[in-house]
């Protein structure tokens, strides 16, 4: 990795997914506002399940996926920062089960103190990623601001009987993961200036890897749900399917996978701040979690893998159909009845 004079990440206090609002505050924000309730049957997925996108019947057999997702830099690279944010905002539509077919960009930039040429690398990364997803990025809007964003706005199609939500978990369900835990981690790294030159490039490769396994599972009745997991930590989506679907889940924290090299940064304590944010959101619903453990499970992810919930008979046919698409997945947990603890780390 290159010595840059612009660091991008000196411009963001909490970076990539990291700055999103913490829940309790996000929560609060929404409960006390009008502004989301909705009467309109088309709308087949809104606010109220708290789930990845905005889903609207066109038709029978039609609807159409929107999706919104912008954040501060994680890298200082710009145009690693423009693939990193495409990536994510592209995901909202695979873990609805959809099919992304184009987006606009989003972009706040402080052109007084960073050059417009830099702003031009970061739409250069994110055409990038868009041109992987066999989609268009059509066009968007910019500001000039103190602080510099970029995101999409991404649109898709499913067929209405076909769509994924956070919501639809059953009790003995499988939980799987698909792509490993630590983005947060080696993002605070890099911002620190501590990260290895093998490590930064796990941290790109894993963000900028595509989601686009969703679209097919959308094909599969057996996934009964599926989410992607950002800026809460793998706890905090957790908590919102099992609670979405009225359920508590235990998972097995040496089934978590990590990226390669994560746990020497958490030894030295690096890793953002906002993970002990999630943590006090999400511990009053957990047990089981000893010392360092959560920064494993509250780390928040950018462009993180997709959280599913699987019938356990149909075990084999995931697991093989999975190897057949060359997607490397991890069994977790599972799902479970309701009880006192949303969910238990064993």
């Amino acid at each position: 990795m290159e010595n840059k004079s612009i660091r991008l990440t000196e411009w963001s206090e909490g970076s990539g997914c990291g700055c999103k609002i913490a829940p309790a505050i996000l929560d609060q924000i929404l409960s006390s506002s009008q502004s989301f309730s909705q009467s309109d049957p088309k709308l087949l997925v809104g606010n109220s399940g708290k789930d990845d996108a905005a889903v609207y019947q066109v038709s029978d057999d039609l609807a159409l996926i929107n999706t919104v997702d912008f954040f501060t830099p994680i890298v200082d690279d710009p145009f690693d920062f423009g693939r990193i944010a495409a990536a994510n905002a592209i995901s909202d539509v695979y873990a609805m089960g959809g099919k992304p077919i184009f987006a606009n960009a989003i972009l706040s930039w402080p052109v007084e103190k960073l050059a417009p040429e830099l702003a031009a690398k970061v739409m250069e990364g994110a055409k990038s990623i868009c041109k992987t997803a066999g989609i268009e990025l059509a066009g968007g809007h910019s500001i000039a601001a103190k602080d510099p964003i970029f995101g999409l706005s991404v649109n898709g199609t499913i067929n209405p009987r076909k769509i994924k939500t956070n919501q639809g978990a059953q009790s003995g369900d499988l939980l799987y993961l698909t792509k490993p835990l630590g983005i947060g981690v080696l993002a605070t790294a890099l911002k620190r200036e501590k990260i290895q030159e093998e490590d930064y490039q796990l941290l790109i490769d894993t963000a900028c890897r595509l989601n686009s396994i969703g679209e097919i599972i959308g094909n599969h009745e057996e996934v009964h749900a599926m989410t992607d997991v950002t800026g809460f930590g793998i706890l905090g989506h957790l908590i919102e399917m099992c609670e979405a679907a009225n359920l508590s889940a235990e998972i097995e924290l040496h089934k978590l996978p990590m990226i390669k090299g994560v746990q020497e940064y958490i030894k030295q304590f690096i890793f953002p701040d906002n993970t002990y944010r999630n943590w006090n959101a999400y511990s009053s619903k957990t047990t089981g979690v000893v010392g360092m453990d959560l920064v494993q499970l509250c780390d928040p992810q950018t462009s993180g893998g997709l959280l599913l919930a699987v019938d356990p008979e149909n075990q084999t046919w995931f697991e093989d159909a999975m190897k057949q698409q060359n997607q490397v997945i991890w069994e977790i947990g599972r799902f479970k009845v309701r009880s006192e603890a949303t969910v238990e780390v064993k």
